[in-house]
């Protein structure tokens, strides 16, 4: 029905009264459209790119819920832990994401990145996510699948310097993946 709310809708990280609201707002937002769907998948994917984690946790609600492989993490500080966790282990890490599906306030990904481990060791992550939005574009849910595939450092195709991938270099599908 029109009238039916999510879970997590009064769990955002709005703070709204009746003489003023401060409310967070991480455009775009919903409901999308296939542009604005992949701008916010660019946005995500230029985020992680920059390993930033104080800046990555302000995509998504105080109280985010997040499955990421066998991980369960729950709120901000917790995603922000996970993350300096992650790029500790995962070195030389490069990540191109691509919009799958979408809906008004949900978005389908899957993606790829690369990164060697402590051995030197090079891997190919493959994964997809499923994101849920709240009304102000701040991500309430993600849940994420990847496996990792060991590649030799021959094998890589992401190799543009640390950071964002540039403009102009291939996407998923433009790389075969």
């Amino acid at each position: 029905s029109k009238n039916f709310k999510p879970y997590w809708y009064n769990m955002s990280t709005s703070t709204t009264t009746t003489t003023a609201a401060a409310v967070e707002h991480k455009p775009p937002v919903p409901p999308f459209t296939n542009d604005t769907a992949k701008l916010k998948v660019r946005i995500a994917e230029d985020a992680w790119n920059s390993k930033d984690p104080d800046k990555i946790k302000m995509a998504y609600t105080l109280d985010s819920v997040w499955r990421n492989r066998d991980v369960f993490i729950n709120g901000r500080d917790e995603i922000r832990s996970f993350l300096e966790n992650k790029w500790k282990k995962e070195q030389d890490y490069r990540l191109i994401k691509e919009i799958w599906a979408f809906t008004d306030n949900r978005i389908a990904v899957r993606f790829a990145y690369e990164y060697r481990n402590d051995d030197g060791q090079w891997f190919r992550a493959y994964g997809n996510e499923n994101w849920e939005f709240t009304d102000h574009g701040l991500m309430a849910c993600r849940h994420a699948s990847i496996n990792d595939v060991p590649i030799q450092e021959t094998e890589r195709k992401f190799h543009w310097p640390i950071g964002k991938r540039p403009e102009n270099h291939p996407g998923l599908s433009d790389l075969g993946l």
